[in-house]
């Protein structure tokens, strides 16, 4: 059986920020893991994409989002482009109006901590 899937938009080389620990996370799960940075070339030894759309897969079981809302919701069409399972929007990434667009065009967003769901702690990637 092939491994999930999960691109992380926002995922950070500096081991610090949550972006970071969400790629070491889903890697210790079991994921397949695709960074989405413009900025970094590779993060965890991985190599990190501009954009969903840079991604070579053609399907995504999750979307783990740790940008600024304002950010967020310039990338919507992008993120429902991807069609993911599930978008995780992760605490601090998430306003009101990022959410109405968000169902709007029709991602069900999650608002919960994706690292907490694969069944760890951020605090265990200090």
């Amino acid at each position: 059986m092939s491994k999930p899937t999960v691109a992380i938009l926002g995922a950070s080389s500096n081991r610090e920020k949550f972006g970071n620990k969400s790629v070491r996370a889903h890697l210790q799960q079991g994921f397949e893991v695709y960074p989405i940075n413009p900025k970094a070339a590779e993060i965890e030894g991985l190599t990190c994409y501009k954009t969903l759309a840079d991604l070579p897969v053609d399907h995504l079981d999750r979307i783990s989002i740790y940008l600024p809302p304002q950010l967020g919701i310039k990338l919507l069409n992008e993120i429902k482009a991807a069609n993911a399972d599930q978008v995780f929007f992760n605490p601090g990434t998430e306003s009101e109006e990022l959410l109405e667009k968000a169902r709007a065009i029709g991602i069900d967003p999650i608002q919960a901590c994706s690292i907490v769901d694969v069944g760890m702690s951020p605090g265990m990637l200090d």
